[in-house]
């Protein structure tokens, strides 16, 4: 073994030292010759006036150590190996840098649009949805406003014509009579919710398709048009309407195959069934609507088919369940809570001008309907953006987190440095 200085950081002792902290004899293999000594440096290798320099002179060989040595184990050896100089702008044994969120001193992710090209927090994605409503607000508005107006208009018409009474059951109701009571209400509030529910998924559909296209855009930086994003997204409305259809139906049918024995059995036991066999099948559809909650995105962005793109929803949340769950929940409660402060005064003022026609003889007015209609529009209309937003985005997250999608995304947006990027 060779233990001339420099091969032990400072502080150290020769391994091969008998005792662990004297340096070690000529038999141990340590030069005696000034054949490895440096340029210019007496015969020994010792610098003249250090401790060890007379030694060397009358024995020929011995120490190359000097005797004045730090406490072992108090030197922090250099980044990157014994023999290299600590990382630039780090004192030796000193604190290590800051880690940035792009990796040990990596610069900041580029952002080209809304969002920075790495992988997102809960806030990013939230104040992205936000961000690209602000900056692309008049194709927002012109496809969030038309599809609310509609929409609350055939809600107002639902209301209006369909609308259902609760059932008045004397007190002396057999169980008999009470069950057919419910299950004439059941029918009637289907019957009602059946029109308002179909126009719900088809406005939601031609939102969600188009504000795809702006949300990918956004997060290029590229501004787009209302005709550009329709002449992207309308081919493939009818897959995303097929798919919008099949998932709520699916849903309802296992719910209703999970309730059936309950419903057969009849009486206490059968109730009890029944409501056992909803609470597992709501468990389950909630898991099903989660893990294929990013096949829209896919069927858009990747022009998947149906069942590809559930598929594909399927493989980018495996894994992130949770996470997609919490966000999305998250993002509805958030939803929630704005559009009840947004509507309250509106229905404040529909309850005043309600009770100034309550003469009319009608369940709802006219007056009721048309406030209540106006609040909706406002707050579907800055609604719509923010929970197709939060789908894109995860949808994104996700690949980039997966897939390194942000290095196609620098690519498409152009960036310096990021064209001959291979994927």
């Amino acid at each position: 073994m060779n233990d001339t200085p420099g091969r032990h950081t400072p502080g150290s002792a020769p391994s091969d030292s008998p005792s662990g902290g004297s340096p070690a004899s000529p038999s141990d293999g340590l030069p005696e010759t000034s054949s490895q000594d440096s340029p210019g440096s007496p015969p020994g290798g010792v610098p003249e006036g250090s401790s060890g320099a007379s030694s060397d002179r009358e024995g020929g060989s011995g120490p190359r150590w000097s005797k004045d040595q730090p406490p072992a184990g108090r030197w922090a050896p250099p980044t990157g190996g014994p023999n290299r100089p600590p990382a630039p702008g780090r004192a030796w044994g000193g604190p290590p840098p800051q880690r940035s969120r792009g990796g040990l001193g990596a610069p900041p992710a580029p952002k080209p649009g809304v969002i920075p090209l790495r992988p997102l927090g809960v806030g990013e994605i939230l104040e992205a949805s936000v961000a690209t409503l602000r900056r692309h607000w008049r194709t927002v508005l012109a496809v969030t406003v038309p599809v609310a107006v509609v929409t609350q208009i055939a809600l107002v018409i639902v209301q209006r014509y369909l609308s259902v009474a609760q059932p008045v059951l004397h007190p002396d109701a057999t169980p008999s009579e009470q069950l057919e009571a419910a299950s004439a209400y059941l029918r009637a509030s289907f019957a009602e919710l059946a029109p308002s529910m179909l126009v719900s998924i088809a406005a939601s559909v031609f939102v969600s398709a188009l504000l795809t296209v702006v949300v990918s855009r956004a997060i290029l930086g590229r501004p787009v048009t209302f005709s550009e994003a329709w002449q992207e997204a309308s081919p493939r409305l009818p897959k995303l309407l097929l798919l919008s259809l099949a998932l709520p139906l699916a849903a309802g049918l296992f719910s209703f195959v999970a309730m059936l024995p309950g419903l057969l059995l009849g009486g206490g036991g059968g109730a009890a069934l029944a409501f056992l066999g909803g609470l597992a099948a709501f468990v389950v559809v909630i898991w099903l609507l989660i893990r294929f909650s990013l096949a829209s995105p896919a069927l858009m962005l990747e022009r998947q088919g149906l069942l590809q793109s559930l598929k594909r929803s399927a493989k980018l949340v495996d894994g992130s369940w949770w996470r997609v769950f919490g966000i999305t929940v998250l993002t509805q409660l958030l939803i929630g809570i704005f559009t009840m402060l947004l509507t309250i005064p509106f229905t404040a003022v529909a309850f005043a001008l309600d009770g100034i026609e309550a003469g009319t003889g009608t369940a709802v007015s006219w007056t009721y309907l048309v406030v209540m209609a106006v609040g909706g529009v406002l707050s579907s209309a800055l609604t719509y953006p923010i929970a197709a937003g939060v789908t894109v985005l995860l949808y994104v997250d996700q690949r980039i987190r997966r897939e390194a999608l942000d290095l196609e995304l620098a690519k498409a947006a152009g960036l310096p440095g990021y064209s001959s990027t291979e994927s």
